[in-house]
C-alpha cells in the first residue's frame, strides 16, 4: 500500500518529512477543521474492477480497509450531534460501495437524520444487484432531493473511459446510469484530467455525453461534472508554507480539510480510525485518531496531493 515514503522519492526527495517544516526549514502550512461540512466513510477498499490508476488501490481482493457496518456509520453520526459539527453532508466512498452489504442501511441512517447523502459509485453490478436497487428505489422515493449518485466515468469516450476500467466497462456504466436515470434519481460524474485535453474541450465532451444519453447533469458546474487532476505522487510539487496563502490569494479555509474528515476502518483494527483526507487513507501521519473530538486536530500540509491536488489544484472530493 501507499504511504509517506512514496511521496518522498522522485522529484520530491528530501520533501514532505518533518510536519512542522519544509525541506527548506520553513514553517509548513497548517488547516484548521474551520467549518466541517462533509462526514466521509469508506465503505472497505474491495471494488468489482481493478483500474489502471486507482489512487486507493481498490481491487476484487485488496481488503485493506474492510467493510464498515452501519452501526459504526451510526456511532459516528451520534459523535456529529455531541461536537455539535455544522455537516450537512454524508458521503460514502469505496471501494465499490455498493459491494458492502449494509451500504442501503447506512445510506439510511444519515438520510433519517437529515443530511444530504452522496454515494459514489461505478454503477455497475454491485449497484445494479435486486437488492440495491430495491433499497435505493426506496429511500429516493423516502427522502426526495437527498441522494446523489456520483459515477465515475473517467472519460466521456468508452474508448479512453475503458483504457481506465477495462473493456466493456463503460456499456456496463451506462446501463447503470440508464437506471437511476428512467428511476428520477439524482446523478453527478467524476471524471480524469489525465487525457491531456483541457477543461473546457472535457467539459464539452462530456456535455455532448449527457445530451447523447439524456442525462440531466451540468457538465459546466464543478460540482456536478467533477474533473480530478492527476494524483502521480513521483511528480514534484512545491511543499506549502505559512507564507503561501498571501503568495496564492488564498485561504486555508477553502483547503478541503478544512471542511471534512473521511472514516475508515482498517483490516485488524478493532475500531475505525478517522483520517484528514480522503486521499490519503494509507498514510499514517494523517490518521487523527478514533473520535471526532480527536481528529478536531489542524492538519499538516506533508504530502504531495496537499500541494497538487488541494492548495494548488483548487479540488475538493465533496460535492
Amino acid at each position: 500500500m501507499k504511504d509517506i515514503s512514496d511521496a518522498q522519492s522522485g522529484g520530491n526527495a528530501g520533501k514532505f518529512q518533518d510536519p512542522a517544516r519544509t525541506a527548506k526549514g520553513e514553517d509548513r502550512a497548517t488547516v484548521a477543521l474551520s467549518h466541517p461540512e462533509t462526514l466521509w466513510f469508506n465503505t472497505g477498499t474491495l471494488c468489482n474492477i481493478e483500474c489502471a490508476n486507482c489512487y486507493i488501490e481498490s481491487s476484487p481482493t485488496n481488503d485493506a480497509l474492510v467493510y464498515i457496518t452501519a452501526d459504526e456509520v451510526r456511532d459516528y453520526l451520534d459523535q456529529l450531534t455531541d461536537r455539535a459539527w455544522p455537516v450537512t453532508e454524508i458521503a460514502f466512498t469505496g471501494g465499490e460501495p455498493f459491494m458492502n452489504p449494509q451500504m442501503i442501511d447506512m445510506t439510511q441512517a444519515a438520510l433519517e437524520r437529515g443530511y444530504d447523502v452522496l454515494i459514489l459509485t461505478n454503477a455497475m453490478r454491485p449497484m445494479m444487484r435486486k437488492t440495491m436497487q430495491d433499497g435505493l428505489l426506496r429511500l429516493n422515493a423516502e427522502y426526495p432531493g437527498k441522494l446523489t449518485l456520483r459515477i465515475s466515468v473517467d472519460h466521456h469516450r468508452a474508448e479512453l473511459h475503458d483504457a481506465e476500467r477495462g473493456k466493456g466497462s463503460c456499456d456496463k456504466t451506462l446501463k447503470g446510469m440508464e437506471w437511476l436515470r428512467d428511476n428520477g434519481f439524482r446523478m453527478a460524474v467524476a471524471g480524469r484530467s489525465i487525457f491531456e485535453e483541457d477543461e473546457t474541450t472535457s467539459r464539452a465532451g462530456y456535455a455532448a455525453f449527457f445530451a447523447k444519453h439524456n442525462f440531466n447533469i451540468d457538465a459546466q458546474n464543478p460540482g456536478m461534472t467533477v474533473l480530478f487532476p492527476e494524483m502521480d505522487e513521483q511528480v514534484e510539487v512545491p511543499e506549502i508554507t505559512t507564507a503561501c496563502w498571501g503568495i496564492l490569494d488564498k485561504s486555508p479555509d477553502a483547503v478541503m480539510c478544512a471542511s471534512s474528515r473521511m472514516v475508515v476502518k482498517r483490516k485488524g483494527a478493532d475500531s475505525p480510525a478517522v483520517l484528514a483526507c480522503t486521499l490519503l487513507p494509507y498514510s499514517p501521519e494523517f490518521e487523527l485518531g478514533t473520535t471526532l473530538q480527536q481528529a478536531e486536530a489542524p492538519v499538516a500540509l506533508n504530502h504531495p496531493h496537499c500541494a497538487k491536488f488541494c492548495v494548488l489544484g483548487g479540488a475538493s472530493c465533496s460535492a
